[in-house]
């Protein structure tokens, strides 16, 4: 069946007083009678036309889809033929798969696509029906599946059926075309019985559902005055000066041509009330005018935008305004399960009028139905709301086969519906139809998530049998705690004494609850959900918990708004804190720089100093940076030091390292002797322009035979390497580490990959190559050594303890993102680990249940990862070795040691109470002869000292 062309439609829409002056017609009739006839007469004249196009459109009419005789030639036609079979293939190719998943959206649109331009008009309307069974429509599949069927429509019973699916259409999204197309329709129906008050009742229900939208809401008002105008009756004159009132007291666009048009329609002055009411509206448009012009001016899908007018709506607290603000974000934003989730909050907790409030969580899980949380949320609204149980326990069923995408998913939502089967349970009773289904209702859920959904994910949907602790939690009030730890515990072949009575640390029912009454624990937890500050997630979880169990739905609600609002608060303050740590930390790095740059500058003076005088200028010419041997000097290394960064006096005097600039202090080495140990090895000079294709590995084995070949193999994967330099000793040495130049810069940063990995037993160290005097900031270290709130530090582990057998600990407390063992230099184990939680709640519930705990009979600590700043002593500048600067030595009990005998001669000993000469018998200056202090020795400088041994 082809669908026909429908060339004039009655009760079309007209643009208002500017519109009729543009199509030459008068602003208002003088005349007021006789215009109920006219709008008959165009009623009627449109329905003639449109019947006599339908007869004069041939079969084969081009508009209708038919094949033409006279136009187009063989070859036109055969290419028409094959599209045809083309499409006719790929409608039967789309059927097949919405009949394997019926939830493909897109799929669903390219079918309907198709048909339409087909014309196949009884699979049209099959597909449509069926999509519109699954998701809402969108306003362009409502307006082209309105305009299709309002073609076809003659006789009354087809009218009917257009009402029908407007009524539908109207209930999936608040759209104004929509409802002005529903307006004008239904104008061509006023010749019937009842047909004017069915359109005022149409157009009343649209300015309450859209008569408020700030920039399509005029055309609304101005289509119902025009039908008010067009049958007006002297008696019926006030109804069109009501319009102009009500309209004139909302804030729309171009309200003043309204006012204007209001002013030369009326014969008497607008009331009093009427301007007051108009300027009030125009002063609420001047604040809604920035967010309106935003919206338009934003890109898809203007979430910002819209979220920004729903606050500004709230702070005004209209609840008409807030809902159509919700309703226009949503029609753009269909597939965001936040923005329903926070729609149905509003509706759940503000407006609670039954139709709408299901009608949202009806719309909002078939446009979302993979998010739980819209489900679990419909099917509490159900509950509130009194809906009947059948109803209830078929809407979940349909959530088991939404397709949620994570397993912890069909947890939630099962443990909804227990929690709703629990609450209809009166457990004064021994014995009832609802426990009976209580009870058959855990069976089933606990044998769901072993079967289906391990069976899907592959892996346990409920791995801490939080079902089964509320199974036997339920089964306990029921029946007692002795005959619940024998019957319960023999049916599930398990033993849950310890979490009925509390020994267990997952227990949520505090310790107070066993010698006191649900109402005396649920206040002691209301007032540690307000004042706690320490985990105030786990306090939160206790009351949920609890009212889980015993409390109604009226309390589960408020525990719910309660944990939700404290938590927000928790979070609101630890941003702050945070944002806060981060700028002392940012002004302590700013301080450090100008410390740095203080030292640096002071520095370099000293050494500008030195060359003027002409110190060490022949060391700084000819001591440059080499790549290859080394000076021999004894090497000093400090313990813990590693992540490929050698410690700072290995880069002072080490030649494969580059950027030095003089040499360090001590006994000068001879070039000659030098020279003879490394004549057999040429020097490589640094060449700068290469560190970014140059890697440095470090920490390797000395007794590695052939690192050159060993490492080639190793970094060959990554790139072409172009060379490899070894740091060898005046011996002959390996001494560890040295320097992979590559190809290409992207090869290079693959190798960084290979960092920490095993190599002859130990873990080989991979760090960019940088020049540390040039970037003193640059740390290799990877991991944070601040404050994470999320990640735990674990102490005390057996050295045998490997990251799988943590890993096994450590995921039943939440999901486990990352686990670091930490080791040695040598890559052996030392007992400590950290363990990556996804959020901050994990890891805190982690750290009460885990700390304490026995691994392989090791007691084991946990705490949250804090790493303690690491103080650094500063070393001495070079070139001031005087003696005054020394440290104080420290002796013990006993005195100095051996050790710690001074090596300074005696003579330049300086004694502690000097004695001066005595003249004439009498000792000058004594302590006992003057009551003034003894003077405090000056400071000797290096060139005293040297005057002093010159006289000596």
């Amino acid at each position: 069946m082809r669908i026909p062309v429908l060339s004039a439609r009655f009760g079309q829409r007209r643009g208002g007083a500017a519109g009729r002056a543009a199509r030459g017609q008068p602003r208002w009739p003088a005349e007021r009678g006789g215009r109920r006839a006219e709008l008959h007469k165009m009623a009627a004249a449109g329905a003639e036309a449109a019947a006599e196009e339908e007869k004069r459109l041939p079969e084969g009419d081009p508009e209708s889809g038919g094949d033409s005789d006279d136009e187009g030639d063989s070859d036109s036609s055969g290419d028409g033929e094959d599209e045809e079979k083309e499409n006719e293939a790929e409608i039967q190719r789309l059927e097949e798969q919405l009949s394997i998943n019926a939830f493909d959206y897109n799929c669903h649109l390219d079918l309907i696509k198709l048909l339409r331009q087909e014309g196949e008009l009884v699979k049209l309307r099959r597909a449509r029906q069926k999509m519109s069974e699954l998701f809402p429509l969108t306003e362009e599949i409502w307006l082209d599946w309105l305009k299709d069927e309002i073609k076809m429509a003659s006789e009354i019973s087809e009218r009917e059926k257009v009402y029908e699916l407007f009524e539908r259409a109207v209930k999936d999204y608040i759209c104004p075309e929509i409802w002005l197309e529903y307006a004008q329709y239904s104008i061509g129906g006023i010749g019937q019985e009842g047909g004017i008050e069915k359109v005022r009742s149409i157009f009343e229900r649209a300015l309450t559902a859209v008569g408020l939208h700030v920039t399509k809401g005029t055309a609304l008002w101005e289509a119902y005055r025009e039908f008010e105008n067009a049958i007006l009756e002297t008696a019926q004159l006030e109804k069109i000066h009501t319009l102009f009132r009500r309209q004139l007291g909302i804030p729309l666009l171009d309200m003043e041509a309204s006012y204007a048009e209001y002013e030369e329609w009326s014969e008497e002055p607008i009331p009093e009330t009427t301007i007051k009411n108009y300027k009030k509206a125009l002063q609420q448009l001047e604040k809604c005018k920035p967010y309106e012009e935003a919206l338009l001016g934003a890109e898809t899908p203007k979430l910002a935008e819209y979220q920004a007018y729903i606050d500004f709506e709230m702070k005004a607290g209209d609840p008409a305004r807030i809902q159509l603000i919700y309703e226009r974000a949503l029609a753009e934003n269909c597939l965001v399960p936040d923005l329903w989730a926070r729609y149905n909050q509003y509706l759940d907790r503000q407006l609670k009028v039954k139709e709408l409030v299901l009608s949202a969580h009806d719309r909002a899980v078939r446009n979302c139905p993979w998010t739980v949380g819209l489900w679990i949320r419909y099917l509490l609204a159900m509950e509130r709301h009194r809906v009947e149980h059948s109803s209830i326990s078929e809407m979940f069923e349909k959530a088991l086969n939404a397709g949620f995408i994570q397993a912890t998913d069909y947890v939630e939502i099962w443990q909804a519906y227990l929690d709703y089967l629990r609450r209809r349970v009166d457990f004064t009773q021994d014995s009832s139809k609802e426990l009976e289904e209580l009870r058959s209702a855990f069976a089933r859920a606990v044998e769901y998530l072993k079967q289906e959904v391990e069976e899907r994910f592959s892996e346990s949907g409920d791995p801490s049998c939080t079902i089964m602790q509320n199974w036997a939690r339920v089964e306990q009030l029921c029946c007692g705690f002795q005959k619940c730890c024998s019957s319960w515990g023999r049916k599930r072949n398990v033993c849950m004494a310890g979490i009925l009575c509390g020994l267990c640390p997952q227990c949520p029912v505090p310790s107070c609850r066993a010698h006191g009454d649900t109402q005396h624990c649920r206040k002691a937890l209301h007032r540690a959900v307000q004042c706690t500050s320490d985990y105030p997630e786990h306090v939160c979880e206790v009351l949920l918990t609890l009212e889980r169990i015993e409390g109604t739905l009226e309390d589960w609600d408020a525990a719910v708004q309660k944990t939700e609002n404290r938590l927000a608060r928790v979070n609101e303050q630890r941003a702050k804190a945070a944002e806060k740590e981060a700028a002392l930390a940012k002004q302590e790095e700013e301080r450090a720089e100008q410390r740095k740059q203080a030292r640096a500058e002071k520095k370099a003076s000293k050494k500008a100093k030195k060359t003027r005088i002409g110190d060490k200028r022949k060391a700084d010419e000819d001591d440059e940076g080499e790549w290859g041997q080394e000076e021999e000097l004894p090497s000093k290394r400090y313990r813990g030091e590693g992540d490929g960064v050698l410690p700072e006096e290995d880069m002072e005097v080490e030649t494969g390292l580059f950027g030095r600039s003089e040499k360090p202090d001590g006994p000068a080495i001879p070039k000659e002797k030098a020279s003879t140990s490394r004549k057999d090895i040429p020097k490589v000079f640094h060449d700068s322009s290469k560190d970014k294709v140059t890697v440095f590995v470090s920490n390797l084995s000395y007794t590695m035979a052939e690192p050159e070949a060993k490492l080639r193999e190793l970094f060959g994967s990554c790139g072409e390497v172009v060379e490899i330099r070894a740091v060898f000793n005046n011996k002959g040495t390996f001494r560890g580490y040295c320097y992979v130049q590559f190809r290409e810069e992207e090869a290079a940063r693959q190798a960084l990959a290979l960092d920490r990995t095993a190599v002859e037993g130990r873990p080989m160290f991979v760090s960019p190559c940088v020049d540390k005097n040039k970037n003193p900031d640059f740390k290799v270290f990877r991991y944070s050594t601040t404050l994470e709130k999320h990640k735990l530090f674990i102490s005390g582990l057996p050295f045998s303890c490997t990251k799988e057998e943590l890993e096994e600990v450590c995921k039943a407390h939440g999901n486990v993102k990352d686990i670091r063992l930490v080791t040695n230099r040598a890559g052996k184990p030392k007992g400590l680990a950290y363990v990556e939680y996804e959020n901050e709640a994990q890891a805190s519930q982690a750290v009460l249940k885990m700390d304490g705990l026995t691994v392989k009979d090791h007691v084991i600590k946990v705490m949250i990862s804090n790493p303690p700043l690491r103080k650094l002593p500063d070393r001495p500048e070079p070139g001031r070795a005087s003696l005054a600067l020394a440290p104080r030595q420290i002796y013990g009990a006993r005195g100095k040691g051996r050790t710690q005998l001074s090596m300074m001669p005696r003579a330049l000993q300086r004694q502690s109470n000097p004695v001066a000469k005595a003249e004439n018998g009498m000792v000058q200056n004594s302590p006992a002869a003057s009551s003034d202090p003894p003077a405090e020795p000056k400071k000797m400088s290096n060139a005293d000292f040297a005057k002093m041994l010159l006289k000596k």
